[in-house]
């Protein structure tokens, strides 16, 4: 019997936006936009994890799952320290959804795990059609793949970057913020330990790349991550 779980790792000491996921989006935390999202989506449980006891109070206020945790490097960390807090031994899927991403379609969120249970992947994520003006924004992570993505695709990432020159007749996308793992991968992922390529770059992923199988799945819409004051206005207006 499937058995998935929904961590949602978020803090208030973001870099680029510290406080961001306590910022009303029309009267509501952003954090609890996003959990709803999850929720919507029907995957599993969902929880939200940060070591901020201000966010902790927001989400229980809302009726939320809370999990307490401490310092980490980043969020698929923070996650693997909440999974091994839930006392349930037969979850088989844990899905890391960002805490900026109040405009994910819950679909989708049900779409991962369902390519994920049909590919038996050991990890896979999902990404969307690339924007213009998004090419040179150094906010948007792009994913490149061999082949074009197609609406039942599951393919092997071949790399995340930020900004890069050379793109012609590349098969790049718009990376969203969600990951969907087997527990196995995710243990290995933090025992793999931070990498220099990975802070250099900023991207968590490039631990794993090359050493385990990313695979990406086609999302239909662009969702905007929040990384700027400006992101939040933009999604507060899309809203209305």
């Amino acid at each position: 019997m499937k058995n998935t779980v929904i961590i949602i790792p978020t803090r208030l000491d973001a870099k680029r936006f510290p406080g961001k996921s306590l910022y009303k989006i029309k009267g509501i935390p952003m954090i609890i936009h996003v959990l709803k999202t999850a929720q919507k989506s029907g995957a599993g449980e969902v929880y939200v994890t940060s070591p901020d006891e201000k966010i902790i109070e927001a989400v229980r206020s809302y009726g939320g799952n809370v999990i307490l945790t401490g310092d980490h490097p980043n969020g698929t960390s923070r996650v693997y320290e909440a999974f091994k807090k839930i006392k349930n031994n037969d979850i088989d899927l844990v899905i890391n959804m960002q805490g900026d991403l109040p405009m994910l379609p819950p679909k989708s969120i049900l779409k991962l795990e369902k390519l994920m249970r049909e590919n038996k992947s050991p990890i896979g994520t999902l990404a969307s059609n690339l924007n213009r003006e998004e090419i040179t924004n150094q906010n948007v992570v792009k994913v490149e793949l061999e082949n074009s993505l197609k609406e039942n695709s599951f393919l092997k990432a071949k790399d995340f970057f930020r900004v890069k020159k050379n793109l012609k007749n590349e098969k790049i996308y718009h990376h969203v913020g969600i990951y969907c793992f087997q527990p196995f991968y995710l243990k290995q992922y933090v025992e793999i330990g931070e990498t220099e390529q990975e802070k250099i770059l900023k991207l968590e992923q490039m631990r794993i790349l090359g050493k385990i199988d990313i695979k990406v799945g086609y999302c239909d819409s662009n969702p905007l991550s929040v990384d700027t004051l400006e992101d939040l206005k933009r999604i507060e207006k899309e809203m209305n």
